[in-house]
């Protein structure tokens, strides 16, 4: 171990070493710097050097320490340890700043700079030969600059940004190496009373003496920065009055003052001068080069009278003043009348600790835990330095505003230009610091701008904030919040629409002069209006998560169905049509209205696309108004904004009711779950960011008032940049674990390499499901079933090399093959394989879209020929319609161009000749008509009604045997969802399409009300001469347009609502089943039958006495459920019909009331079932037992005159009679009316299912008498004519 004396040594030359390397001074006097240095360490440290601590310069202080620290040279361990948990009991949540032992040795300056004073900015520094730093101090006085110090006691606080250097907080008052000079001043002053009226004089200022005025500085400004110049005012009062004068101080060299005055001292200014400022007009006292600010002392001033020239000019003042104090009073009086509504805040005084920034850049502190401290009123030139959690403030003239914002949790202290924070004590936490951006910060800029209040301010730093938070991590700060007036940034076109709507008529600009100097104080904080805020934009995952609440909020099983229809449904009814149901919200069903906001992405695991933040996504469904498929593949990685939307909750319950009277009884409810997705069109989307270059250009050409598919221009679309690379960042992180490896690699290749292109028509695309393909590999193993869907496109020309992306051009491949023929264009098919990553592109490709295929980072054009491989066996490639099979490579980009109907007219050959090669789009009628016999269809059509129901017998084993049940799919594989779907709402034609619960979860968007193009559909025509389909494999839905807003509840399906139309029964067609609901003016003739049945709910057996009676095996079941029908003969004088009623609706034809029908059902409980029959002639007897009271009760009833009445009913065609009516002619049948006997040719009787029956008032039956002979008289007119 060395010796002392050696230690010593070795330390002396070390602090030598660095005395020439960091202390400033002339060459030749290090020695002497040096010396200095040691005899005040020896004088600190009590006559010993502190060998344990080491000098360090500016620059190694930088670039060395990382992480927050203090040093404390002539303090013991236990000084500071408790000087460390006095710091931790305010704020346990935090660390103290750890101890390092350090020397620092540098000068005090301001930053000037030999012809660079614009770097001047009021701010203090330490600076060596190494370099320069910025500090903070509680104390500082003027002989200060420009000496050299020793720091005993000091923190470095680096910023949160390595990069960036941090600063200094001076602790104790540093030791000067060097004693400074005492200057003792005896100088004649001018008192405020005496100056303050040649501020009121309206003589202009002309140039006169200097002035020292001297006073008690009552009020300090705050550093300003106005055209890059920095100032501040300071205001000086009488010591025996309240009369004060401004002087303005704006030299560079005096702009460390601001550093020295405290407030309640007394201080001398010399060398002031009058000056009048250019806007506001307002008088003030300067500061001149010479001028010096000296502290008070009574014994070394004397009073100095104002000169002649002074006197004349104060003379002149009072009518100005008296005019003043005037202005004064009706600009109170004014203010005054302004609504109760209207607070005012209060002017306080507050001392607190700062516990928590909230938001830096929005200059907003949190103190005590309970205060928040608002900052953004005064220009942080200091860069909020010194502004830590543990700091302690003392916060003088600053407003207290109550709940300036609904939703805001805090108390606000608003700080104007009229307040002063004075910076109490130093946190002695080790907490990281993070500037306040001096530029480019958007808060600030708007505040300015739009000279917002506080409570506007603070909700638009809270938009802000969760916007910055969501979309940061997408495009970066700095693109996210710029704020240049030539390129705004997405935020700054996020929030200036919604400013500009809050405040139509715009403030006036903030006058900062007017806001120190006058008089009667005026700021924005002065009044304040409780702000309830207008519009929110919350993450995603809580638009989800409020939308499922708003779902179930009050939801009830009951609410679905009708009372009247769920009293007779079964077990295995009841639950299935619970299972699925949905409701809708828009930007209004949320408070406050709700904006939607997320980047567009497409996920390759659900083929679907989806709005993205930060927090979650949400599936959505993007239409055209003009009809036209959404394909804008540009739009990938943009950011959106949505206003106008249908958020849509799908609803699936497991329940095991027992019957409808359980229906209140949520403990039935097993499992309930949600499906989120959001639906809008693309002309209302506001693209905030885009994700290329010219992708503005491309939305303003796609997103124009002019119909898409009448645009004749193809030649402006966007350009791609680095497209494997924007896609895959986006794509879903479970699967690609090496995403971000991808992306890279994509960003860095793509931006000098070549590129080749194809351009292709799409003639029939394909649904997603899982197929059996299995790609060729090395090892020769096989794989399981694939999730893909195939497109059958058309290749248009050759494949092209591009230099770049940029590069590719209009569509001259167009030009090439229409000069071909057709013939030449039809041997090019092919069939591209989806797979993997590559079914992102499904929500994008339609037919008769033409589109690109670009592959990055590849020069070869036999690329797409080299991946083509034969999908049947080689015997089978002979025949023309075998196309060969290209799986498509997950790296490739589409880009969608145009439509086939948008070609222009130079290339309206090429448009002739592809037309042929379209599938055709047939109409409802023509499906449902007996002449049609095509296979497979496609067709457009509205949805009318949305039903759950089990799926077909003869479909259920095909679909779950090549099926197997997938993930996510939230219904049971044994269901089908049957769409109604007519033409359009009220259309005669109706179609009705199943769909299984297999292909469901890939479907979004079937709603009633929507208007939908279904292709490749199977057409069937069941055994009762029904035509329905059937999705497939081949086929394919998307979304022509979405559901009114007013159609979008699913108790009221459209369609039903309206009234139906009258007809007569010749005028109907009995073979065309798929007519929907119609209405007839008619006779009741006779009852035919009529089936009373009290059954079991589980397994329709009969019900009696309160028990099934099924046996073999034993029904556990303890619920009966009612059922009853009917079948009665009715005519209208032109035809006659069976009609078919259910349940309720029997009741009304018997004419009961509803006590009597709840009576008679309750006779049948006891019995299990009662039924009567009896024929139209007379002799026909019946089947039920003579000593049955209900059926002798039913049977008089069925009898009674009071039965056959004139009647008005709903109806449509039975889809499934009991008897299959052949074609046959019309047959002479015989009718009396009293004694008058009348002969008719009638057809055969149809069959119709009874929907509702009205009874027929007297009024009612002439008006409608006379309405069908009107009809009927102009119907034989027509007939006779022709």
């Amino acid at each position: 171990m060395a010796a002392p004396g050696t230690a010593e040594q070795r330390w002396l030359r070390e602090v030598q070493d660095f005395a020439r390397r960091a202390l400033p001074g002339p060459d030749g006097q290090e020695p002497a710097v040096l010396e200095a240095v040691l005899r005040c360490l020896r004088s600190a440290g009590g006559g010993a050097l502190p060998l344990g601590y080491s000098f360090i310069s500016i620059s190694d202080l930088q670039h060395q320490q990382r992480i927050p620290c203090c040093t404390h040279l002539t303090w013991s361990s236990n000084e500071y340890k408790e000087w460390a948990h006095q710091g931790q009991d305010a704020l346990p949540t935090h660390r103290a700043l750890p101890r390092t032992y350090l020397i620092l040795v540098g000068y005090l300056t301001d930053g000037r700079q030999e012809n660079k004073e614009k770097l001047v900015d009021g701010c203090l520094y330490v600076k060596d030969n190494t370099g320069i730093i910025p500090c903070e101090l509680l104390h500082f006085e003027l002989e200060w600059l420009e000496s050299l110090f020793l720091f005993p006691s000091w923190s470095y606080i680096p910023q949160t940004d390595q990069s960036a250097a941090g600063y200094l907080e001076i602790l104790e008052d540093p030791v000067p190496v060097n004693a400074p000079k005492e200057v003792l001043h005896s100088v004649p002053v001018t008192y405020p009373p005496s100056a303050e009226p040649l501020l009121t004089s309206r003589i202009p200022c002309r140039k006169r003496s200097k002035l020292t005025v001297a006073g008690e500085l009552i009020r300090l400004g705050p550093l300003l920065c106005v055209r890059n110049k920095t100032f501040f005012f300071l205001f000086l009062k009488c010591f025996a009055s309240a009369i004060h004068v401004p002087v303005l101080v704006q030299e560079p060299s005096q702009l460390a003052w601001h550093h020295v005055l405290q407030l309640g001292h007394r201080y001398t200014i010399t060398g002031l001068s009058m000056s009048r400022l250019k806007k506001s007009g307002q008088k003030t006292f300067v500061t001149s080069v010479p001028s010096c600010l000296l502290p008070y002392c009574a014994e070394h001033m004397r009073e100095q009278p104002l000169n002649s020239t002074w006197q004349e000019e104060s003379t002149q003042s009072s009518s100005l003043e008296t005019a003043e104090q005037l202005s004064g009073s009706l600009a109170l009086g004014v203010e005054e009348e302004r609504p109760r509504s209207t607070k005012e805040s209060k002017i306080i005084s507050y001392v607190g600790v700062v516990t928590k920034i909230l938001n830096v850049q929005a200059g907003l502190f949190l103190l005590d835990n309970q205060v928040c401290l608002c900052l953004a009123y005064l220009p942080l030139l200091k860069s909020a330095r010194g502004l830590r959690p543990g700091a302690c403030l003392e916060l003088i003239d600053v407003h207290l505003l109550q709940k300036p914002l609904v939703s805001f949790p805090f108390i606000v202290l608003g700080a104007c230009l009229s307040s002063t924070v004075v910076l109490k004590s130093f946190s002695r936490l080790s907490t990281p610091y993070q500037p306040p951006a001096s530029s480019g910060n958007l808060c600030l800029q708007l505040l300015f701008r739009y000279n917002l209040g506080m409570p506007l301010y603070l909700w638009l730093v809270s938009l802000l904030e969760t916007f910055e938070e969501r979309f940061s991590c997408f495009f970066g700060h700095h693109r996210l919040l710029s704020c240049t007036h030539q390129n705004p940034g997405a935020a700054e076109k996020f929030l200036v629409p919604l400013l500009q709507a809050m405040m139509p008529d715009r403030e006036e600009t903030r006058d900062f002069y007017n806001e120190i100097l006058a008089k009667v104080h005026h700021c924005p904080l002065q009044k304040y209006l409780t702000l309830d805020p207008p519009c929110q934009a919350p993450s995603l995952s809580a638009v989800c998560h409020v939308a499922e609440q708003k779902s179930w909020e009050g939801f009830s099983p009951s609410q679905l169905l009708s009372p009247l229809e769920a009293q007779h449904m079964g077990t295995q009814e009841l639950n299935r049509r619970l299972a699925w149901s949905y409701c809708t919200l828009s930007a209004g069903s949320f408070q406050p209205r709700l904006i939607l906001l997320g980047v567009l992405r497409v996920s390759s695991r659900s083929s679907s696309l989806q709005l993205q933040d930060k927090s979650s996504t949400l599936p959505c469904v993007i239409s055209q108004k003009d009809g036209s498929p959404f394909a804008n593949t540009a739009l990938i990685g943009s950011l959106l904004q949505v206003e106008n939307y249908q958020l849509v909750v799908e609803r699936f319950l497991q329940t095991d009711f027992p019957s409808w009277e359980h229906l209140e009884n949520l403990e039935h409810v097993r499992k309930k779950k949600t499906s989120v997705y959001v639906q809008f069109y693309f002309e209302d989307v506001q693209v905030l960011h885009g994700a290329g270059g010219r992708l503005q250009k491309g939305l303003r050409s796609e997103n124009s008032s002019s119909s898409l598919r009448k645009k004749k221009d193809s030649s402006v679309r966007p350009e791609l940049q680095a497209p494997e690379a924007k896609v895959l960042k986006l794509e879903d992180p479970k699967a690609d674990t090496h995403r971000d490896e991808n992306c890279q690699e994509g960003q860095s290749s793509t931006g000098t390499t070549n590129c080749v292109s194809h351009l292709f028509l799409v003639t029939q695309k394909e649904g997603l499901m899982l197929r059996n393909y299995q790609l060729p590999r090395e090892d020769g193993e096989g794989q399981e079933l694939q999730r893909s869907f195939q497109a059958t496109v058309l290749w248009l020309g050759r494949p092209r090399l591009w230099s770049h992306s940029r590069e590719i051009g209009n569509l001259l491949e167009l030009e090439d093959t229409s000069c071909d023929g057709e013939e030449a264009m039809t041997q090019q098919e092919a069939l591209l394989l989806f797979m993997g990553k590559s079914l992102r592109w499904f929500p994008f490709l339609h037919q008769d879209g033409l589109y690109r295929f670009i592959v990055p980072c590849c020069s070869d054009l036999e690329v797409f020929d080299k991946l083509c491989f034969p999908p049947l066996p080689p015997t089978f490639l002979t025949r023309p319609s075998c196309p060969l099979c290209l799986p498509v490579q997950d790296t490739w980009h589409l880009q969608h161009e145009t439509w086939l109907s948008c070609l222009p007219e130079h290339q309206l050959s090429a448009r002739i000749t592809l037309t042929g090669v379209d599938q055709r789009i047939f109409s409802i009628p023509e499906v449902i008509s007996n002449s049609f016999t095509g296979s497979l269809v496609s067709f457009s059509g509205e949805i009318v009604q949305r039903t759950l129901c089990a799926s077909p017998k003869n479909e259920k084993l095909s679909v779950t045997v090549r099926l197997p049940r997938q993930k996510g799919n939230l219904l049971a594989s044994d269901h089908s969802v049957k769409l109604s779907v007519s033409v359009a709402s009220g259309s005669p034609a109706v179609m009705d399409i199943y769909i299984t619960a297999t292909y469901l979860q890939h479907l979004w968007g079937l709603l009633p009300g929507a208007k939908i193009l279904f292709q490749n559909l199977e057409r069937k025509i069941s055994r009762f001469h029904n035509v329905y389909c059937t999705y497939i494999a081949c086929s394919c839905v998307s979304i022509v347009s979405l559901p009114a807003s007013h159609l979008l509840f699913p108790s009221s399906p459209a369609g039903e609502a309206s009234c139906p139309s009258l007809v007569f029964l010749s005028n109907l067609r009995p073979h065309l089943q798929n007519q929907p609901r119609a209405r007839i003016l008619c006779h009741l003739s006779c009852v035919l039958a009529v089936y009373l049945q009290w059954v079991c709910s589980l397994c329709s057996s009969i019900f009696k006495e309160g028990r099934c009676t099924r046996h073999n095996p034993p029904c556990p079941s303890h619920t009966g459920v009612r059922k009853a029908s009917a079948r009665v003969l009715v005519e209208d004088g032109t035809g006659e019909a069976v009609v078919l009623c259910r349940n309720e609706h029997v009741a009304a034809m018997l004419g009961l009331s509803l006590p009597e029908w709840e009576a008679l059902q309750n006779c049948v409980q006891s019995r299990g079932s009662v039924s009567i029959q009896h024929g139209e002639a007379t002799g026909t007897g019946c089947l039920e037992e003579p000593e049955d009271l209900v059926a002798c009760y039913l049977r008089s009833l069925c009898r009674s005159p009071l039965i056959c009445r004139p009647i008005l009913l709903d109806f449509r065609l039975d889809r499934k009679p009991s008897k299959i009516l052949q074609p046959a002619p019309p047959q002479l049948r015989n009718f009396r009316c009293g004694e008058v006997e009348f002969v008719s040719q009638v057809g055969p009787r149809l069959s119709l299912l009874c929907l509702n029956v009205e009874e027929v008032e007297q009024d009612a039956l002439s008006y409608l008498n006379s309405e069908r002979i009107r009809r009927t008289s102009s119907y034989c007119c027509v007939r006779d004519t022709v």
